[in-house]
């Protein structure tokens, strides 16, 4: 007999025999029991797997809800954070205003000072100008006073002549051109000093001075005694010429003590 023929007889007959002997349901049941859970069992385990669905689920939902709460705590903190920086930013916005206001208010100012320096600066060259061509015509006419002065006193204090000698250069001895040349002579006892009287003297109107004491020497054939030039303003270099010229140099009349 094969398996399939017992197994037919099996579902023919077990019905009738669980029905009617006990024993062999108990064996049965018991053999079953240990390879499947009873209805109570599964009952029981499918309870628990919803309870554990269950508290899944609420544990779940819990950390969701925290999660959200960070979420949205942190949703408040971005928009906190950016009404500080839109805040910062309009900040900024208004100071870049200002600023460009202020470079606009100085560039402005720098126009109105670059114009008012430009007027003054014209100004000034016009004065200065003007008190050049004044101070020309002064010059001239102060610088003959004082000569006429200090020729004056001389004659007064040492008893001597003073000459102011004018003549043609022609050979441009003295400027290196033909010119007419001015100079003034101090004659006593037959002594000849040649002297300079101006109100100021620098080192190239030394140097001038020793041209125009050598061409009166060549001219009159006589050798000067003494080159004297007396002025109250003579510069330090032209000191330095005056002693390398053998010229004396007094800043007063009154400091020649003899003649």
């Amino acid at each position: 007999m094969n398996a399939e023929a017992i197994k037919e007889i099996i579902r023919k007959e077990l019905p009738t025999l669980l029905r009617d002997d006990p024993e062999l349901r108990a064996f049965l049941s018991d053999l079953m029991r240990r390879d499947f859970t009873s209805r109570a069992e599964t009952q029981d385990r499918f309870y628990e797997i919803l309870d554990e669905l269950r508290r899944d689920r609420e544990e779940q939902k819990k950390k969701w809800e925290a999660q959200q709460k960070k979420w949205d705590e942190q949703e408040k903190e971005r928009k906190e954070q950016q009404k500080k920086w839109d805040e910062q930013q309009n900040r900024w916005d208004e100071q870049q205003k200002r600023w460009e206001e202020q470079k606009e208010h100085w560039r402005i100012n720098h126009e109105q000072f670059n114009m008012v320096h430009q007027e003054i600066m014209a100004q000034a060259r016009k004065f200065d100008r003007s008190i050049g061509a004044l101070g020309a015509r002064w010059g001239l006419r102060s610088e003959k006073a004082f000569r006429d002065a200090l020729a004056g006193i001389l004659e007064e204090s040492f008893h001597v002549q003073v000459l102011n000698i004018n003549e043609w250069d022609e050979d441009g001895m003295v400027f290196g051109r033909p010119d007419q040349v001015e100079i003034d002579v101090i004659i006593k006892n037959g002594l000849l000093i040649i002297c300079e009287l101006k109100s100021s003297i620098d080192k190239a109107g030394m140097v001038i001075f020793e041209r125009k004491a050598r061409f009166y020497e060549k001219r009159h054939n006589q050798k000067a005694n003494r080159l004297i030039v007396i002025s109250p303003m003579i510069d330090p270099k032209a000191l330095t010429v005056a002693k390398t010229l053998g010229i004396e140099t007094y800043g007063d009349s009154t400091e020649v003590e003899s003649l």
